[in-house]
C-alpha cells in the first residue's frame, strides 16, 4: 500500500506536467485544426530560458525562502513572457502564411519548426545535458511502514497545485472572456466569425501565445523537479502530451488534463510494477485500446460535418 501510495504521487506530479503541454496542443486544434508539433519544442526551450535566468539571478545555493520564492516567481515570469514570444513568432512565420493552404502544408512546417529549435538549442546551449541543483527542498512523511517511507516533497505539492490553478484559470477565461468567446467562435466557424467582427488573426496568436506559457509553466516546473535538461526533452515529452490530449479528447481543455494525468500514472506504474523500457509501449497500447471504443478520446466530442 505505501509503494503504491509513493507512485501515486509521482504519477500525478508527471502527469500535471503532460496536462499542461497539452493543453497547449488541443487548444490550438480546437480552434484551426491543425497540430503544432512544434509545441514540445516550445516547452524545451522554456526550460532552457528558466534554467539561464537561475542562474542570472544566483539564487543556486540561497537559503532564504522569501528570496527564493520571489525569484522563482520572477523566473516564472521571464520564461512566460519570453516563450510566449517565441509561440506568437512561430505561428507568425511558419503557420499563419499556410493557413489557407493544403492540410499537408502545415504539419510539415510544424515538424520543421521543431527541428529548427531543437537545433538552434543545440547550437547556443550545447549537446550536454544541464544540470541543475535542488532549489525547493523539504517536504512531508505521510506513511512509514517496514522502513518504506511515503515523501510528498514540496515541488510536488507546487507543481500539482499551480496545474490545477491553472487549469482553472483557463476554464474560466474560455467560459468568460471576450478572448474565450472569441476562440469558441472561431472554432466553430472562422468564416462566420470573421463576419460577426472576431478578429480571426488576433485570436489564433493570441491562442499561440496562451499555449505557449503554459509550456512554459511545464517547463521551469519540470526543471525544478528533475534537475536536468536537454535539447531532446521536447521531442520526448511533446509525444507524449499530444497522446494525452488524443487520449482525453483532443480540444477538451478538461480532457488533455485528464489525458495527461493518465498517461503520467500509466508510465509511472508500469515502470514501478515491471519494466521501465516498455512504459511507452503500455502508454500507446491504453491509448489505441481507449480509442478502439471511444474514437473521440474520453472527453472528445464526435466533430460533426458542416455542410
Amino acid at each position: 500500500m505505501e509503494y503504491f501510495l509513493q507512485q501515486l504521487i509521482n504519477g500525478l506530479t508527471l502527469g500535471s506536467i503532460y496536462g499542461l503541454i497539452a493543453i497547449g496542443y488541443t487548444m490550438v486544434y480546437g480552434i484551426i485544426g491543425m497540430i503544432n508539433f512544434a509545441h514540445g519544442d516550445i516547452f524545451m526551450v522554456s526550460a532552457f530560458i528558466g534554467l539561464i535566468a537561475i542562474i542570472l539571478l544566483g539564487i543556486v545555493g540561497t537559503t532564504s525562502v522569501f528570496v527564493i520564492i520571489l525569484a522563482l516567481l520572477l523566473v516564472l515570469v521571464i520564461a512566460m513572457v519570453l516563450t510566449s514570444a517565441w509561440g506568437w513568432t512561430v505561428e507568425r512565420m511558419a503557420y499563419r502564411p499556410l493557413r489557407t493552404s493544403f492540410r499537408l502544408a502545415p504539419l510539415i512546417t510544424a515538424i520543421g519548426m521543431s527541428i529548427v529549435l531543437q537545433n538552434f538549442v543545440q547550437i547556443t546551449q550545447g549537446a550536454r545535458v544541464k544540470p541543475l541543483q535542488p532549489i525547493i527542498s523539504g517536504g512531508y512523511v505521510l506513511m512509514e511502514k517496514d522502513g518504506f517511507v511515503v515523501n510528498l516533497s514540496n515541488i510536488q505539492i507546487i507543481i500539482v497545485v499551480v496545474t490545477v490553478a491553472l487549469m482553472a484559470a483557463f476554464s474560466l477565461i474560455i467560459a468568460l472572456t471576450p478572448l474565450g468567446r472569441a476562440q469558441r467562435a472561431c472554432e466553430q466557424d472562422r468564416k462566420m466569425a470573421a463576419l460577426v467582427g472576431v478578429n480571426v488573426d488576433r485570436t489564433i496568436s493570441l491562442t499561440f501565445v496562451v499555449g505557449a506559457a503554459l509550456a512554459a509553466v511545464a517547463g521551469v516546473m519540470y526543471l525544478l523537479y528533475y534537475g536536468v535538461i536537454d535539447f531532446y526533452i521536447g521531442f520526448v515529452a511533446g509525444v507524449k502530451a499530444f497522446t494525452a490530449a488524443v487520449l482525453g479528447g483532443i480540444g477538451s481543455l478538461p480532457g488533455a488534463m485528464l489525458g495527461g494525468m493518465l498517461i503520467g500514472l500509466i508510465e509511472t506504474f508500469w515502470s514501478a510494477y515491471f519494466t521501465v523500457e516498455y512504459k511507452d509501449v503500455a502508454a500507446f497500447s491504453i491509448l489505441a485500446i481507449v480509442l478502439i471504443f471511444l474514437p473521440s478520446g474520453l472527453l472528445g466530442r464526435p466533430e460533426v460535418e458542416k455542410v
